[in-house]
């Protein structure tokens, strides 16, 4: 199962503190969909461009088809924007 990283924000405002999980999830869109399931809202939050996904140390913006491997590591980051 490929292991998830929320930000502490995340995890404080939709996962009673949990940051941390172990998922069985096929793509970044399966992920969001899974993760709003068990925590209702928290799709909406994470689709709303305020928040990057790095699969195995690369940085997506928007990754809703990128491959999660089982053995991957997927972390939710803060969105960085330029100007």
């Amino acid at each position: 199962m490929a292991q998830i990283v929320l930000t502490n924000d995340l995890g404080r405002q939709f996962a009673g503190g949990e940051t941390t999980f172990d998922m069985d999830v096929t793509d970044v869109r399966d992920l969001i969909r899974k993760l709003d399931q068990r925590f209702p809202g928290i799709g909406e939050k994470l689709q709303d461009g305020s928040t990057a996904v790095a699969i195995d140390s690369e940085i997506y913006q928007e990754a809703w088809l990128e491959e999660i491997k089982p053995a991957s590591e997927v972390f939710f980051l803060p969105a960085i924007r330029g100007g």
